[in-house]
């Protein structure tokens, strides 16, 4: 049954038996167009979240924010775990590197894991673990126990994470519900690095670095009860097997690869071991990619991974994360170290960026309406490039705590704004099959980036402070700001050729081919109107599909 059998017979419009013709006033004049009929739509309601989904929601991104949190709430509190359990200030970096290393090398593993046997399931394994190893640490009485407390906690997130954002996408059709989801989960997760950064303060400053750890264990424990009550269980993919031999090369990799980096931070880029270190990771980075070229059953599949916007999403997704959060670890050494404010003071101070990040990923849904998500990513990029240019100017006076503010605020706007449009655009148009393998490499990027981006930015502005200490030229608190406005400087430059880049390889190409396409819808009116307009012109009916001119 075509459209035309429901139109509505009126006079003139001819019938299919004898009979006489109809009054021509109840048709248009002889060669005069026909009106262009068209029927009147009723504006479609935004679509709503059902019940489900919304506590569906308050979980997931519960479970995101309290990780973003757990990421950066022991920065400020470094110095005084270390005294707690005996860790000499040279090896206090171990705290972090111990959550960076099984964070960013077991993520895509555990992503594809989640594909096969049950996102729900993993996601439930990862938060049990982080409530063992938030135990573990709150209670620890030697380094070796909250090192390995570290390492567990950089299990759990990531087993948890991955699993939590592709039950986040999941959970969401494609289209505007999936959006906001995703808007608020970019809201949140700046906005838990500022949290974590602030909450870490105050526990340290009022109560003990133990809370700190211990903080996770009641929000864990809450959603790990709601959880199975909330969301479904899904069973996996049936008929596939995990990719073994791409498992440990590219989990042997990663680690090698973040530990050299971070190493070599740390320790300066002259020890040996840090470039067989990166040597290693990346050989073995290299045979992962080989593998995966013949598996039958690959971890990451190569045709998703040649896909343009995953591919340059994740590239600009990458360069968010390690930029941004280089700035606020540059902006704490300068709030500290230059300035001379307290922990508890830098905390609250960095309260005002944080805000300003979770306004952006509260209008993010309104932003996407007029600027589509790979030109967001393109804006956020600016943005917080734009502050890393600015704070280059900032001085040795508390003066400058202006700047400092305006221009964070700026930087967190846009990095929220970066971060919801590479979820969007890296996640986007996939089966829901592929999006355990999306999400993986969305969270691996994030966790590579916040590994590496702090160790090399930190290089750059410890190589240019030793060298205007060694001239004996400048104070101190002098040595320092050098060598924090080279690193900035190198952030700014950094960040434009990346936003460059994803704007020449990510956003033209998507441009030009919605440009071809109007173009070519536009020419086939035209010709259609066009072999309209004589016909209808002597009296004749028009062409079949054509549109009276």
């Amino acid at each position: 049954m075509t459209e035309s059998s429901f139109a509505p017979r009126t006079a003139g419009s001819g019938s299919s038996g004898p009979g006489p013709a109809a009054p021509a006033t109840a048709g248009p004049a002889a060669g005069v167009p026909a009106a262009r009929p068209h029927t009147a739509q009723l504006p479609s309601a935004e679509p709503r979240m059902t019940r489900r989904q919304q506590l569906a929601l308050v979980l997931l991104l519960g479970s995101q924010f309290m990780l973003a949190i757990d990421f950066s709430i022991l920065n400020v509190a470094l110095p005084s775990i270390g005294s707690g359990v005996g860790l000499g200030d040279g090896d206090l970096q171990w705290i972090a590197t111990a959550f960076a290393l099984p964070s960013a090398g077991f993520t895509l593993l555990f992503a594809r894991v989640a594909d096969l046997s049950g996102r729900r399931r993993l996601f439930l394994i990862g938060l049990g673990l982080l409530v063992i190893a938030s135990l573990l640490g709150g209670l620890a009485q030697s380094p070796a126990e909250l090192l390995a407390a570290r390492v567990g906690q950089g299990l759990a997130a990531a087993i948890a994470v991955p699993s939590a954002l592709s039950l986040l996408v999941t959970t969401f059709p494609d289209g505007p519900v999936r959006r906001r989801a995703l808007s608020l989960n970019g809201a949140l997760l700046p906005a838990g690095f500022t949290v974590g950064a602030l909450v870490g303060g105050l526990l340290t400053g009022y109560l003990s670095w133990r809370w700190a750890f211990l903080v996770n264990v009641p929000v864990a424990l809450a959603i790990l009860v709601a959880t199975p009550r909330v969301i479904p269980l899904d069973r996996g993919t049936s008929g596939q097997r995990l990719d073994i031999p791409g498992a440990l090369t590219v989990t042997a990799g990663l680690v090698a690869f973040v530990y050299g980096v971070s190493r070599g931070g740390e320790d300066g880029w002259s020890d040996p071991w840090v470039w067989v270190a990166i040597g290693l990771g990346l050989a073995l980075l290299v045979a992962f990619w080989r593998i995966e070229r013949t598996s039958p059953h690959p971890l990451a599949s190569l045709d998703v991974l040649r896909l343009r916007h995953v591919g340059w999403g994740n590239a600009g997704g990458f360069g968010v994360f390690a930029l941004g959060s280089s700035i606020v670890f540059i902006m704490t050494l300068y709030l500290q170290q230059v300035l001379g404010y307290s922990a508890v003071t830098t905390g609250l101070i960095f309260g005002v960026p944080g805000a300003a990040a979770f306004t952006a990923g509260m209008v993010s849904p309104r932003l996407l309406t007029v600027i589509p998500s790979k030109p967001l990513l393109v804006v956020g990029l600016v943005l917080q490039g734009l502050c890393a240019l600015a704070l280059v100017f900032v001085g040795l006076d508390r003066g400058s705590l202006t700047l400092v503010l305006i221009a964070s605020v700026v930087g967190f706007f846009g990095h929220a704004c970066g971060i919801v449009g590479y979820l969007i655009t890296a996640t986007s148009d996939l089966r829901d099959d592929q999006q355990g393998l999306a999400t993986g490499l969305t969270t691996l990027t994030q966790q590579v980036a916040l590994t590496l981006g702090i160790p090399v930015l930190s290089a750059v502005a410890n190589a240019r402070t030793n060298t205007l200490r060694a001239d004996g030229d400048h104070s101190p608190a002098d040595a320092i700001l050098g060598g924090l406005h080279l690193a900035l400087g190198v952030n700014a430059a950094v960040t434009a050729v990346v936003a460059v880049l994803v704007t020449v390889f990510l956003v033209r190409p998507g441009r030009r081919r919605r440009m071809d396409r109007a173009d070519r819808a536009d020419l086939t009116d035209l010709a259609q109107d066009r072999v309209a307009a004589p016909a209808q012109g002597a009296g004749l009916p028009a062409a079949a599909g054509s549109s009276p001119a």
